[in-house]
């Protein structure tokens, strides 16, 4: 069946069924590799992606939810949110990378909800999102260095 989707502003004719995952859509027939195959089970966060301003995992969002919303990966993450990208770098926030992207949604999707979130807020808008390698506390730190806004390496 072929359905009409919109991705990182870009409007897609893709051959799919209804049921089929977004993830499968994403990865497979437009070739985006910014949402990761983790566990198909929407427990871990690798897939997330936004369906309009809100996060999704895409491993169990079907492909027709996203026929009249705009999907957003993380390859088409606005510009406001390059700054999300810096303080994940300042911070050294990637270790094997598997997860940021899932995260770094997350946290584009928490900031778009909460642009000032308290530390305890960013860990709740986190929760879910599993990173092996346990840099969860530098995520925390990298967000809320954008909420500040100041710029500077937080301690």
């Amino acid at each position: 069946m072929a359905l009409t989707i919109t991705v990182n502003g870009q409007r897609h004719h893709v051959n799919a069924k209804d049921e089929t995952p977004l993830l499968y859509v994403l990865r497979d027939e437009l070739g985006l590799n910014g949402p990761m195959f983790g566990c198909g089970l929407s427990q871990c966060g690798a897939c997330a992606v936004l369906l309009g301003k809100s996060e999704v995992r895409s491993c169990v969002t079907p492909v027709a939810a996203a026929a009249e919303k705009e999907v957003t990966t993380l390859e088409g993450v606005p510009r406001q949110y390059k700054a999300l990208q810096q303080a994940w770098i300042d911070e050294q926030v990637p270790q094997c990378g598997y997860c940021q992207s899932g995260m770094m949604i997350a946290a584009a999707s928490l900031l778009n909800r909460i642009p000032h979130p308290t530390e305890q807020q960013i860990k709740r808008g986190m929760n879910g999102h599993l990173c092996r390698c346990g840099t969860q506390l530098r995520i925390v730190k990298a967000i809320a260095r954008v909420a500040n806004g100041t710029g500077r390496k937080t301690s």
